[in-house]
């Protein structure tokens, strides 16, 4: 049998054999060559950097310390299991926001348009009421995130003015699904990224390339198709809609520039954290003024009808988990797949609704939502190759 003094470039120095004891480790490693076993071997030294690798056939292989072995067979079966199961917890994880933001969509439009509960602003501070709950749950007890605290006067300030424009987009939005069919408030809610082009240039003066703009075109140009074509077409409801797409645009642009310095900049965890109560603080007077005796008509329906208490919970509840599956999914997928699933997320959301509701639907309004959607697609394509 043979011995081999083998040097690691630059970590491992020559064996010296100065009052050295050689010992062989148990534990063997596989190899990917069948005839060989490898077996690490330690130098019983102050510094661990040399070894002796003794070479036999159907003998041993001792690796010097430190130096990697290939993965077996097993480690490799283990990999591929792992591999599986994270795409499984993707997929439940998908599953899970798709469900849980389209159940809340199907469920408002429910609420606010089939059952006769015609209260908006008191509907969204209860959602508002379960966020705050649920986040301080998520994140003070079960430790989801880690805590980020307020850190000044001033930025309390802006996660209050966000928050304001937070409620009027929500409010507006669910306003908007008294009047309109879900298919087609979806497809004014698509429009989304031209208002966030247009608050971006008029706010920040950032121009983004002509091609960007260019893929805004169809975008408008689909809504304005698939209004002409609605059967479902409802004046008011269209301008609340388009009105509550513009805020969420505006919020996040304002986001962006309020939350920008390092020290403020919160995730989307922590930041409903703090903008959830404070919505709660700014719809508590609103309903109380103009949805008069809210209170007192949701507890006489409760009294004819006890459901009317678990569709609010559950869909307070589901309110809060389309924010934590979002944050989720971003956080265990890439931009891109998170571009294409959420385009997609709206989609699926117009077939159920439509299947659900019945509501009447046209080519022309199809037609027009497809090109929003193919506009949208474009519109994320070439401000990634922008960037």
């Amino acid at each position: 049998m043979a011995q081999i003094a083998l040097i690691a470039p630059p970590t491992l120095t020559p064996i010296t054999g100065r009052g050295k004891r050689v010992y062989v480790v148990r534990n063997k490693v596989r190899s990917t060559i069948p005839s060989w076993r490898i077996e690490r071997v330690r130098w019983d030294s102050d510094r661990n950097t040399s070894a002796v690798v003794k070479v036999s056939e159907g003998g041993a292989i001792s690796l010097p310390h430190g130096w990697p072995a290939e993965k077996g067979s097993q480690d490799q079966i283990e990999g591929v299991g792992m591999k599986g199961s994270s795409r499984f917890f993707t997929f439940g994880l998908v599953a899970a926001w798709y469900s849980s933001n389209i159940g809340v969509l199907l469920l408002n439009k429910y609420l606010l348009s089939n059952y006769g509960f015609k209260y908006p602003i008191f509907l969204t501070m209860c959602h508002m009421t379960a966020c705050s709950l649920f986040s301080y749950v998520a994140i003070a007890w079960l430790k989801v995130v880690p805590l980020q605290t307020i850190r000044s006067r001033v930025q309390f300030f802006k996660i209050s003015a966000l928050s304001l424009i937070f409620c009027v987009s929500v409010v507006f939005g669910n306003i908007s699904l008294r009047y309109l069919p879900v298919s087609f408030n979806q497809a004014i809610g698509a429009t989304t990224p031209f208002f966030t082009a247009v608050f971006a240039y008029l706010m920040t003066f950032k121009r983004e390339a002509w091609l960007t703009y260019l893929t805004l075109v169809p975008v408008v140009t689909g809504v304005i198709i698939a209004s002409g074509g609605e059967p479902s077409f409802h004046l008011f409801g269209f301008i609340i809609c388009v009105a509550a797409t513009a805020a969420r645009a505006l919020k996040s642009v304002l986001q962006g520039i309020l939350l920008s310095s390092e020290g403020e900049k919160l995730n989307s965890m922590n930041l409903l954290l703090y903008m959830a109560p404070m919505a709660v603080v700014f719809l508590l007077p609103a309903t109380l003024i103009m949805e008069e005796n809210v209170v007192g008509i949701t507890l006489a329906l409760a009294r004819d009808d006890v459901k009317i208490i678990w569709y609010l919970l559950f869909n307070s509840s589901l309110a809060y988990f389309v924010n934590l599956t979002n944050f989720l999914v971003t956080k265990h997928t890439s931009p891109l797949t998170l571009q294409v699933l959420g385009n997609a997320k709206g989609a699926v959301a117009v077939v159920v609704s439509i299947l659900i509701f019945r509501n009447p639907v046209s080519v022309t309004g199809m037609l027009g939502y497809t090109l929003t959607v193919s506009g949208v697609i474009l519109y994320s394509e070439a401000k990634k190759r922008s960037k």
